[in-house]
């Protein structure tokens, strides 16, 4: 068979993932093997796929790869996620360019065309996983909206609801005004912002004295009922009891005492707005106080905002401000530097805004989530992010559930009557209607007066029961599958979602199952642009992974991204790394070829070197597989490769291809060291096809014939062996002289073709003498001569490695010839310096200028340099004369 010149990686991904399907290599069922399950992070059907996507499932199928190998049931098992404020809020965008609104759809088409707009992207997303060569059970596919997946969601809601996990409420709550829903503290981004804080006047009832308070928002005046100082600030202990009344609108709110008031912030003095703030809430909760809704949905003011009514709450805040100057109510203004709340999804300012909403207890299930982590059951890499972990864990809150959205699962409540408690959790309407007429006692109700939560759950909701709720461990929790697979093998996410997931899967996985759902969990990195900023879909700022796979290879991306990748800590993409994947695979492409292009010969004699050769890669081989394991046990999955690289790169092409080759116009080997570097060659492949599975897998089947069942994506993975490290020390000597010998050709000038002769004195001699013949034929060596000392009478170049010395011999007219150009060279030199300081010395302005010191020696510099040309040019005639 005819082997391509260049290695076409399009062809071969095209046709290597085609054989795989067909083999069926990805599907996985229970049986007696031990299971390895890996549930993906599921990608947003936002959009497709950015280069973190692409590190992300590289790790995943790195893993996989190499567990199938060693003989486990791997299941790996993807899947999309519904994402609902970011999806909603892509279609409403996209909608909005073709002159439709959601509301004027309504819930049920424009829900048909948020289906349409996830269908496409998953099936994208699916085909980009699938470019990548990511070796995912396509038969698992899951989707966060799917049937089962929401028969789970519900039947959570529900069971947490009846086990009074799940309340209503009224809490102060992170509100998006442009995608108009409720948000996680986890989706809001905090920035450094550059404001202005006003110091307000409010007048003290029944006095002509006033009380001046400090507010970043003077604009949520309308909602003040309360104004607070510290218990232990003297300064405003004549306050204590009194009233104030609240500028434009005259109405009286009290003064209070509360130890969180800062009497070092502002003028100590702090207004209370318990709609609009959660510390305020719970002041105002303490001392019982009113709470007043100012705002709307969109984050304009109401009816309590009396003539600011309807206007953005930005807009009254600079018109507010002039109305309390002409009132003679703003004392001052200033500067001020905090921080501001942003949307994830939409960018949009965050309100704190009072809301009835939809939450879950979290602090008892949160304590055997922290015990498996601290005990060590469930194991993070890096050990850093506990400490993030136990944080947040330690300090949770409950959890803002429900969303005003329409696209997600939608909340499993009916409601049957205007009363804060007239509503049933049911499954279906069916049984809401039975429900509802118990709990109201009217046997009479029907469907028409009952209706169902517009709302719909946080996306969270349904991503946090998947490593059970793949297994359809939630609907049947005793499944075989479930039995079979669980706990999952390891989650590979990144950082970033630690709280939003990986916390609260723990907290499930005990919940539901009683164990954990997962016995590992390896943080990726974030990549960055060269701004320093997250690569990440919102901002547009990923380079398309799919023109990076077009142009550079499949292997490339995956090999570029894993050697920058080390669990936990970020890096900076740049193409380059994807050029370095690329040259490597050409580097494993041209070594095939050559080992192809060989012929056999059964009755060749076998050089020395050859021998020695095969025996050093051998124990060479077993070494890297021990330390590439080790490093792969530890998640220093960029180490594992990295030694690989080096390995494939220097070892196995740069010296044992180099030892073994037929000399120059012969393609002719003998059948022992041929079938060796083979069997070599396949070891090789097996350690690389995690990593670089297309090539891998394509030379793999080009080296000889293979049967399906022989395919190298399902080969056992290489055994451990005795390796002698004493063959290696002695090799990597031999390496080291050849490097010096390399080196001094090419500082010299010498032709790597021209034989030359090496004097030795070693005090291993006879064991390292064996080496000899690499030496020779990679060093292009006559001879090698042993010696107790330095030879005299002749030309060398010497050169120490650890005790012995070597001396690299010349013939006369090669020394000569060689000292001239040296000589020559330096008298070149030496001539560039001198005019560099006669260009000072001769300029008068130079002169002038510098101290009497510095011309001297400027001076000496000169006739120092005169006088090594001239040492030099009597030495080179001397040179010339004698050769």
């Amino acid at each position: 068979m005819k082997i391509p010149i260049k290695y076409d990686p399009k062809h071969a991904e095209k046709k290597r993932y085609h054989y795989w399907m067909k083999g069926n290599y990805f599907s996985s069922y229970p049986d007696d093997r031990i299971p390895y399950a890996i549930v993906m992070p599921p990608p947003n059907v936002t959009g497709v796929l950015h280069i973190g996507h692409m590190l992300n499932n590289t790790i995943q199928d790195v893993l996989i790869r190499y567990a199938r190998m060693k003989g486990y049931n791997t299941c790996w098992i993807p899947g999309t996620d519904h994402a609902s404020i970011a999806t909603e809020a892509k279609v409403v965008h996209q909608l909005k360019q073709k002159g439709l609104s959601k509301i004027f759809l309504g819930r049920k088409k424009f829900l048909y065309h948020v289906t349409k707009w996830a269908k496409k992207h998953k099936n994208i997303i699916f085909d980009q996983l699938k470019k990548l060569g990511c070796s995912c059970d396509w038969n698992r596919t899951q989707f966060t909206m799917s049937p089962k997946l929401s028969q789970s969601v519900t039947k959570v809601f529900i069971d947490l609801y009846d086990k009074g996990y799940i309340y209503r409420g009224h809490h102060v709550v992170n509100w998006d005004p442009e995608a108009q829903t409720t948000l996680s503290d986890e989706e809001v981004l905090y920035k450094e912002h550059i404001g202005k804080l006003y110091y307000l006047k409010y007048k003290i009832k029944g006095e002509e004295n006033y009380v001046t308070v400090a507010t970043t928002r003077p604009e949520t005046i309308f909602g003040d009922t309360a104004i607070c100082f510290h218990p232990d600030d003297s300064r405003y202990y004549h306050l204590k009891g009194k009233y104030a009344k609240i500028p434009i609108l005259n109405r009286d709110i009290p003064i209070i005492q509360d130890s969180y008031v800062d009497p070092k912030f502002g003028t100590g003095c702090l207004k209370i707005t318990p709609a609009h703030d959660i510390h305020d809430k719970n002041i105002a909760d303490k001392h019982k106080l009113d709470i007043i809704n100012i705002f709307n949905k969109n984050a304009t003011l109401n009816e309590k905002g009396i003539h600011y009514k309807g206007m953005d709450r930005f807009q009254v805040r600079e018109k507010i401000i002039e109305e309390l100057h002409k009132l003679k109510m703003v004392k001052n203004i200033e500067k001020f530097n905090h921080k501001i709340g942003f949307s994830e999804r939409t960018l949009s300012v965050v309100e704190q805004r009072l809301s009835l909403q939809w939450f879950v207890r979290m602090k008892n299930m949160s304590i055997p989530a922290i015990e498996a982590v601290k005990n060590g059951d469930i194991q993070f890499y890096p050990k850093k992010f506990h400490k993030i972990y136990f944080k947040w864990m330690n300090q949770i809150r409950d959890w803002n559930i429900s969303r005003q959205l329409w696209w997600g699962h939608r909340i499993p409540v009916y409601y049957y009557g205007k009363e804060l408690n007239d509503f049933v959790v049911a499954e279906n309407l069916e049984q809401a209607l039975e429900k509802a007429k118990c709990k109201s006692k009217n046997p009479f109700l029907n469907y028409n007066e009952i209706w169902q939560d517009p709302d719909v759950l946080d996306t969270w909701f349904s991503s946090w029961l998947l490593p059970i709720s793949v297994f359809n461990g939630i609907s049947h929790p005793e499944n075989h599958e479930i039995f079979y697979y669980y706990p999952t093998e390891e989650i590979v996410t990144g950082s970033d979602i630690l709280f939003f997931w990986v916390a609260r899967m723990i907290m499930s996985g005990f919940l539901f199952q009683n164990h954990k759902p997962f016995k590992r969990v390896y943080f990726t990195g974030i990549i960055r642009d060269y701004k320093n900023k997250k690569i990440s879909k919102s901002l547009s700022n990923s380079p398309n992974p799919i023109d990076l796979i077009n142009k550079y290879g499949a292997d490339a991306v995956r090999m570029g991204l894993m050697l920058k990748n080390s669990a936990g800590k970020d890096f900076h993409f740049e193409e380059k790394i994807c050029f370095q994947g690329r040259n490597f695979s050409h580097k494993i492409w041209n070594a095939f070829r050559l080992i192809q292009s060989w012929e056999v010969t059964k009755n060749k004699s076998i050089p020395d070197s050859s021998l020695l050769a095969i025996k050093w890669l051998r124990n060479r081989f077993y070494y890297v597989l021990d330390i590439f394991e080790k490093y792969f046990r530890e998640y220093r999955l960029d180490e594992s490769l990295m030694i690989l690289y080096k390995f494939i790169w220097n070892d196995f092409c740069s010296y044992f291809l180099e030892i073994i080759k037929p000399i120059y116009g012969s393609k002719c080997v003998p059948e022992m060291v041929y079938f060796n570097t083979v069997k070599l060659f396949e070891n090789i492949l097996k350690l690389l096809h995690p990593y670089m599975p297309f090539i891998s897998e394509e030379i793999w089947n080009l080296l000889r014939k293979r049967e399906p069942k022989d395919a190298l994506i399902i080969s056992s993975w290489p055994k451990k062996k005795f390796y002698d490290y004493e063959v290696l020390v002695y090799f990597e000597k031999a390496t080291k002289i050849i490097s010096k010998i390399r080196y001094i050709r090419n500082q010299n000038h010498i032709s790597h073709q021209k034989s030359l002769v090496l004097f030795s004195i070693r005090k291993k001699e006879k064991i390292e003498k064996k080496y000899d013949s690499i030496i020779l034929k990679l060093a292009k060596l006559d001879k090698i001569i042993p010696v107790s000392k330095k030879p005299e009478n002749i030309p060398f170049f010497s050169f120490f490695l650890e005790t012995d010395q070597f001396f690299l011999s010349l013939d006369q007219k090669e020394f000569f010839h060689m000292e001239i150009v040296k000589i020559e060279n330096k008298i070149q030199y030496f001539y560039n310096l001198l005019s560099m300081i006669r260009k000072n010395l001769y300029n008068n302005k130079y002169v002038t200028s510098v101290s009497r010191n510095i011309l001297l020696k400027e001076r000496k510099k000169e006739n120092d340099t005169l006088n090594k040309i001239t040492r030099l040019k009597e030495y080179l005639d001397h040179l010339k004369k004698n050769n």
